[in-house]
């Protein structure tokens, strides 16, 4: 998507824009002349995540744009209100607010802080509330002066469907948060001629985070790079702000009505297949997937009870006891270090329970309970679990589609896909017959 010059001299404060899609975002306006506040909180390394409200400046001045960084915690009225204030005083205005800036913890209830439960509302609704109330002022200046102000949420589009709630209803809660602002706002600020939109990507974004999530470098191949997220904000940005407002925008959609039909420049790794990339939370379109899955899978266990022929050469626990053997070499106290988690299985159609504890030790894996309370519980068919430890069943495809269930800490359970890598890279192979190979992928 190129660049149009339309935001040429626009003043856009973004939060949260040291790295990742943020920093994509400014860096996508830098090239069109922009003047870019970054607001975050990182202003020294982080140990494990790069970029700083510096590094990103300098990124955003060699783009072609004009920089200032800003110290901001969005949870902090005072730092935001007088970031807001800098900016003006700098650069002369405001016109465009992107609200990045998000905490994410995938996990259930039991297992949800209260500190983590207020860290994510703090920053993702309360923080987007706070910086578009601090900004507001000076968005209805842009919008007399005809300067076509926006506000942009990185938010989904609202469901009450329960999938989305089931699995981490805090974050949920945190994020539709940011939605519910896009709802109210866009119709408050109408009249004033200021644009609130939300942007939600299709698929899951390579990002740094995501690797500290728990999901490591191997998952890259089923993901996207941040550069769709900037190219779709830029089409949203440069739309009429009196009557492109209350929008609920998919990445992949926005770039469709603008003409692009080729998203494979968009590859974290290319070559990937499309239908290989993990759906992102919150769309509901993966839900008639989840749907056709089961209804395939239903189908094929009525299939299997009529036929008289055997499914596996070993069947059941013996499947599955094959996996846990080849899994145990792999097994080291520095790979246990990294994932610190223990990982309980639960597989229905064979009435075994498995575990594999990656927290204690140099690790151990077994038949049974595991050791110490479970971080994660995945519940699936034999034949999945052959099939996701063999790399023919990605985990997250798996949750997605309904194959797999997990409850407990979501970000651990991303952190299994490590494991797995390393088994693929060993040659790892199971009898599992070729006809249990995935029916369908997204």
């Amino acid at each position: 998507m190129l660049n149009t010059g339309k935001l040429a001299g626009k003043v856009i404060y973004v939060t949260g824009g040291s790295r990742g899609i943020g920093l994509s975002m400014a860096l996508k306006a830098a090239k069109d002349g922009a003047k870019i506040v970054i607001a975050a909180k990182t202003a020294e390394p982080h140990p494990k995540l790069p970029g700083t409200i510096y590094t990103a400046a300098k990124e955003i001045e060699a783009a072609g744009g004009a920089a200032l960084p800003c110290l901001v915690d969005v949870r902090d009225e005072g730092a935001v209100q007088d970031s807001i204030e800098q900016a003006v005083k700098h650069f002369g205005g405001l016109d465009i607010l992107i609200n990045n800036a998000s905490a994410i913890n995938l996990t259930g209830t039991q297992e949800t802080s209260m500190k983590k439960f207020d860290l994510m509302h703090q920053i993702n609704t309360r923080g987007t509330y706070l910086v578009s109330k601090c900004a507001l002022p000076y968005l209805k200046e842009s919008a007399k002066k005809g300067r076509n102000p926006h506000i942009l949420n990185n938010s989904p589009p609202l469901s009450m469907k329960p999938r989305w709630f089931r699995d981490h209803v805090a974050y949920t809660m945190a994020k539709y948060g940011m939605s519910m602002c896009v709802l109210g706002m866009s119709e408050e600020f109408k009249k004033d001629g200021i644009a609130v939109n939300a942007i939600w990507p299709r698929t899951a974004i390579m990002t740094a985070a995501m690797v500290m999530l728990g999901g490591g470098n191997e998952i890259a191949a089923q993901c996207r790079t941040p550069d769709i997220m900037s190219d779709a904000a830029y089409v949203i940005l440069t739309r009429d702000s009196k009557s492109f407002t209350g929008n609920f925008c998919v990445d992949e959609k926005i770039l469709r009505e603008e003409g692009l039909t080729d998203f494979t420049k968009y590859l974290a790794v290319p070559g990937t297949k499309e239908e290989d990339l993990m759906p992102d939370f919150f769309l509901d379109e993966f839900l008639e997937v989840e749907q056709q899955n089961l209804v395939e899978r239903q189908t094929e266990a009525v299939k299997s009870k009529e036929s008289a022929a055997p499914v596996s050469s070993g069947g059941g626990s013996a499947d599955i006891q094959k996996v846990f053997n080849q899994i145990q070499p792999i097994l080291s106290e520095d790979i246990v270090k990294k994932t610190n988690a223990v990982f309980a299985f639960s597989i229905p159609d064979d009435k075994s329970e498995w575990f594999l504890d990656m927290k204690n030790g140099a690790g151990s894996c077994g038949s049974g309970a595991p050791p110490q309370k479970a971080d994660v519980t995945f519940t699936l068919k034999t034949a999945d679990f052959s099939k996701m430890f063999a790399g023919k069943l990605k985990p997250t495809t798996a949750f997605m589609t309904g194959k797999l269930k997990i409850s407990g800490n979501m970000g651990k359970a991303m952190a299994l896909e490590k494991l797995m890598g390393k088994m693929q890279k060993r040659s790892y192979s199971t009898s599992v017959p070729e006809r249990w190979s995935p029916i369908s992928k997204l």
